[in-house]
């Protein structure tokens, strides 16, 4: 892993990109890692863009405002590729994670002829699958360790259990269906 790696999230108020970087920042923090995890308020309702970002470094950070050059970009609602810029300031070295059933030329030009990688994921197929509901946050977060390599998969996927357990303590029947999807997405999640 870089010293430092930072990554945006763009997502609609209710779909979960908030909740998954803060997952993704607990779990981090649970390697050892240093880390930052926090979303971008504006006027948030429900079916509103947002953002939402993370730091993740093996030293203190010490830089404390939002994130103009990130590393990984993950699109949660591939409806924002025509309503946000998503790919400002995306470093070609990074990635894009989209959550999305488009064939990879929609996406290219989408994506104003972005040259960095491009990674796909079917978020919603994963979510009915294993949750009967569609969230896609879990899935979408599932995606960013396999493609950014923050932590091995094994490590995030012990860590999202106890995670789950927390979270879904009055609701321990879904802890199952998470761990399915997060299983599923590692190996569902393709380079286009």
């Amino acid at each position: 892993m870089e010293d430092l790696i930072e990554i945006r999230w763009h997502g609609r108020g209710g779909q979960g990109a908030k909740t998954a970087s803060l997952l993704l920042a607990d779990a981090a923090f649970n390697t050892g890692k240093y880390i930052q995890g926090f979303p971008e308020y504006g006027p948030e309702r429900m079916g509103a863009p947002i953002t939402a970002y993370n730091r993740i470094s093996n030293k203190p950070i010490t830089i404390h405002s939002n994130i103009y050059e990130p590393d990984y970009v993950v699109v949660v609602d591939d409806t924002l590729l025509d309503a946000v810029d998503v790919t400002a300031g995306l470093k070609e070295s990074g990635a894009i994670v989209i959550n999305t059933t488009k064939d990879a030329d929609t996406i290219r030009n989408h994506l104003k002829h972005y040259a960095g990688d491009i990674y796909t994921i079917d978020a919603r197929k994963i979510s009915l699958e294993t949750l009967g509901k569609y969230f896609p946050n879990t899935p979408m977060l599932a995606a960013i360790v396999k493609v950014s390599k923050i932590m091995t998969e094994e490590e995030f996927l012990k860590d999202m259990v106890g995670s789950f357990q927390h979270k879904f303590a009055k609701k321990p029947e879904v802890i199952e269906g998470n761990m399915k999807a997060l299983e599923m997405s590692l190996k569902e999640v393709k380079k286009v």
